[in-house]
């Protein structure tokens, strides 16, 4: 069996890769991993789910594996990833769950486990719950099992939370009062919770995608699919829409004239504004691999590093934690705020960046203006050896040859899949048909290197 940890908890089929026996499973390994060694108080589990069908199955499965180990269990319903990780920090649980597969569709399902604090786990926690899988272990009895309760109005708590919180960070009691959002829920996690907030502080809301049945999460909508959301903007003449993906834990925005603002341009805007209230911590950012160039070219000439990490919000975290940093994320939309959240946050994300725009006046178009993306080339090389493109010379060589080619105006990256065997080429320059040529010479040199059979490289552009 391979590693069940991908780059964000545990992903599958629901009932067929990730079923009822496994999710039980794997809470027992959590409980026992992720608990306080030797505690003498009773240890507390929160459980939360966005509303995939599979996720009622999988959530019974997973709180009869933790309250089989003694472990009491809450659980709290409906929920946003970032609202059960601020419900086990803020009441002092020792681990959370939360069943939901993210931005993937309806007939996936996954488990993503938070410690005592909120906090997603690392590597060295993943691979000693996979261990724990094979172990033994010492079955309570009597009134020593874990007791379950349900606690549905905690996901108030989390809404007062992302209030509470803008209105402590911005320290002017600011109003959202005069700014129209459209939201794209993506019929997920975040569909009663983000609209709550956001009207609460004043900005005129219109839903589409809120109304969830257990199938249709992130079917052709939310931050994977903002397509209707670019026409809801238009059609309503909002200043801006957010769309949420299925747990609310990324953000992708679009301004009025229905223009995409993706991650980067958004951790850009926020960047600025707090350098300028002396709030930005080590004058620096952490993004991922994946970042635009253009998010380099716009900090950098403003005095803030670009720090980089490799793909997954956890390492984005880590390496904040590390440098002692407070801001960072992802072009997908993942945006960490560390002072204010333990993990993104879709609505506080959105929330923060309509508080630059009430504070500075201006539309999202021209805030987002200061990066200008640097045109990008993607080949996808599958089929071939995923493991050596790190190690094969001729691979390695034509990479470097590359880079010193572009200099400091472009860049290169070849990154394995997480689950296929396939190498992602990837090239940035100012020159769109000189990125296009040099990714696809290298993507040549994978295929011809690495290859595993005759195949022909697929390739996407994007701008």
């Amino acid at each position: 069996m391979g590693r069940l940890f991908g780059s964000d908890g545990v992903r599958g089929r629901a009932n067929q890769d990730l079923t009822a026996e496994l999710a039980l499973d794997l809470a027992v390994a959590a409980s026992h991993v992720l608990g306080e060694s030797g505690a003498q108080r009773r240890l507390k589990a929160l459980v939360g789910r966005d509303p995939r069908i599979s996720g009622q199955f999988l959530e019974c499965a997973v709180v009869a594996g933790l309250a089989s180990t003694g472990v009491d269990v809450v659980r709290v319903g409906v929920i946003p990833t970032p609202g059960l990780a601020h419900l086990v920090r803020a009441g002092g649980a020792d681990l959370g769950v939360m069943l939901t597969a993210s931005h993937n569709p309806m007939p996936e399902n996954g488990i993503k486990f938070f410690r005592a604090g909120g906090w997603k786990l690392d590597d060295a926690a993943e691979d000693a719950i996979e261990a724990q899988l094979l172990e033994p272990w010492q079955r309570p009895m009597g009134a020593a099992v874990g007791r379950v309760s349900d606690a549905p109005q905690l996901v108030e708590e989390y809404v007062h939370h992302l209030v509470s919180t803008l209105r402590t960070v911005t320290q002017d009691n600011i109003s959202l009062v005069g700014l129209k959002v459209v939201l794209d829920l993506a019929n997920g996690a975040g569909h009663r919770t983000a609209p709550a907030a956001f009207r609460e502080l004043g900005a005129e809301v219109v839903v589409i995608n809120g109304k969830p049945d257990g199938t249709n999460i992130n079917d052709r909508c939310g931050s994977t699919h903002p397509e209707e959301l670019q026409r809801a903007v238009l059609e309503h003449g909002a200043d801006l829409g957010i769309a949420l993906d299925g747990d609310a834990d990324r953000a992708i925005a679009v301004a009025a004239d229905g223009e995409i603002v993706d991650g980067d341009q958004m951790i850009a805007i926020l960047a600025l504004a707090m350098q300028e209230r002396g709030l930005l911590k080590g004058r620096a950012v952490v993004v991922t691999s994946m970042s635009n160039l253009g998010l380099d070219h716009a900090l950098k000439d403003r005095g803030i590093d670009v720090i980089r990490t490799d793909v997954g919000d956890r390492h984005v975290m880590r390496a904040m934690r590390d440098g002692g940093y407070n801001l960072g994320g992802e072009p997908v939309g993942h945006v960490i705020l560390r002072d204010l959240a333990t993990t993104g946050d879709g609505a506080l994300t959105a929330l923060m960046l309509m508080a630059v725009m009430s504070d500075s006046g201006a539309p999202l178009a021209e805030l987002a203006s200061v990066v200008q993306r640097i045109p990008q080339v993607l080949i996808n090389v599958p089929d071939v050896d995923k493991h050596r493109v790190e190690t094969d010379a001729d691979v390695v060589a034509a990479v470097a040859a590359a880079n010193a080619a572009l200099g400091a105006r472009g860049r290169v990256l070849l990154r394995p899949s997480g689950t296929e065997q396939v190498v992602r080429v990837m090239v940035e320059c100012e020159d769109a048909e000189r990125s296009r040529a040099v990714a696809e010479g290298l993507a040549a040199v994978v295929a011809e290197r690495l290859t595993l059979r005759t195949t022909t490289p697929r390739s996407t552009a994007r701008g």
